[in-house]
């Protein structure tokens, strides 16, 4: 479908993209271990001009190169999202060395970038976050405490680390700090995840940092944190519709050409009715997510609510369409290497990260109340 006032050279461009992901990065990403960085994958990334475009485009074009991508390559559509994601507040937030030193290897694949923000007691209440930056002298800090659940840990070239500069003053009193990876005291081990995209754990023992390290202002760094997220959080929910657009995909092409009961799969109402459901709540999903970006990029001042209903919604429907497409398949979408026994586990995830399906829910609870109040 190509509702939504989408332009010809959009709509081009999304082919173009889900070409480019079949032909140029799936090869790459089946060559990568699973549960660490795919430099080669992130590198073509960089090649193609994708990784540049991260810093020049709206929320809607991030959509479109999430939703595009992970048609054809979720590896590629991860290995960029998180680019974008450990690399934003550089971009910004970052001072001009910060950013003249980092970004333009962001963008031409050669730096790996991650975004530290989980703890193992701070996830969902990110604002609860315990790493500590403790004062050793006027304008340098001593980071010590742990990070859990980072994309890209410990194999990350720098970090985005939210640490705490403010005992006790909860949102108020948190910092974001650039760490280079190889900063003394800084140590990080792999998770084996359900998920193949990396992620780790890291460890801070008094790694030194200083106000040249400070991403935006000092106690203030929850606001780097939720900017990045009110950005991201649509295009999490457009990497979702992706996943369940190539889950219909194959369930059309499953359904049309399996013969059971004397015909066609696809003749059984039963049968039919699902995959339309399918449909149906993809189609609903993908409209929410354009939406909020486009309310994004024109600055609105109702993104916050926007923004996680967009990626509640996306990511429950393609948990719903991959679960439903892996039914309709049988025993042979749960086979290793199927396309939907992939699916299923890159699904689950997305109602975890960048919130919670149940935190969005306090999100725009919040944010209804807040309107209804203001009134």
């Amino acid at each position: 479908m190509t509702a939504f006032s989408l332009e010809p050279a959009q709509l081009a461009w999304c082919a173009e993209l889900r070409t480019l992901a079949a032909e140029r990065l799936r090869p790459l990403a089946e060559k990568g271990e699973p549960g660490h960085v795919n430099r080669a994958l992130v590198a073509e990334l960089g090649r193609l001009g994708l990784l540049e475009r991260l810093f020049t485009s709206g929320a809607l074009d991030l959509c479109l190169m999430r939703e595009s991508l992970a048609r054809g390559c979720t590896e590629a559509e991860t290995a960029l999202a998180l680019q974008g994601l450990g690399a934003h507040p550089v971009h910004a937030h970052g001072t001009g060395p910060q950013r003249a030193r980092w970004l333009p290897r962001v963008a031409d694949g050669t730096a790996v970038a991650a975004f530290a923000l989980s703890e193992p007691g701070a996830g969902s209440d990110a604002a609860a976050l315990s790493l500590r930056a403790e004062r050793d002298g006027p304008a340098r800090w001593r980071l010590t405490g742990e990070k859990c659940w980072i994309s890209n840990a410990p194999e990350a070239d720098f970090y985005t680390v939210f640490a705490r500069t403010a005992p006790d003053a909860g949102a108020r009193g948190v910092t974001a700090f650039l760490v280079p990876a190889d900063r003394p005291g800084l140590t990080g081990t792999g998770l084996d995840m359900l998920s193949p995209h990396p992620i780790g754990a890291l460890d801070f023992d008094a790694v030194p940092v200083t106000a040249e390290d400070v991403l935006g202002e000092v106690d203030r760094g929850f606001r780097v944190a939720m900017g990045t997220l009110n950005l991201f959080r649509p295009s999490v929910g457009a990497f979702a519709v992706g996943m369940a657009r190539a889950a219909l995909d194959a369930t059309l092409a499953h359904t049309a050409g399996r013969d059971a009961f004397g015909g066609k799969l696809k003749d059984l109402q039963a049968v039919s009715h699902q995959v339309a459901e399918m449909a149906l709540r993809t189609e609903a999903a993908r409209l929410m997510v354009y939406a909020a970006a486009t309310a994004y990029d024109a600055g609105a001042p109702d993104v916050p609510q926007r923004a996680a209903m967009a990626k509640l919604l996306a990511t429950e429907t393609a948990q719903y369409v991959v679960d439903t497409a892996v039914q309709l398949h049988g025993a042979r979408a749960l086979q290793r290497g199927h396309l939907l026994e992939h699916l299923y586990r890159e699904v689950r995830a997305p109602r975890v990260y960048e919130g919670a399906s149940e935190v969005q829910r306090g999100i725009i609870a919040k944010e209804l109340y807040a309107h209804q109040e203001a009134r």
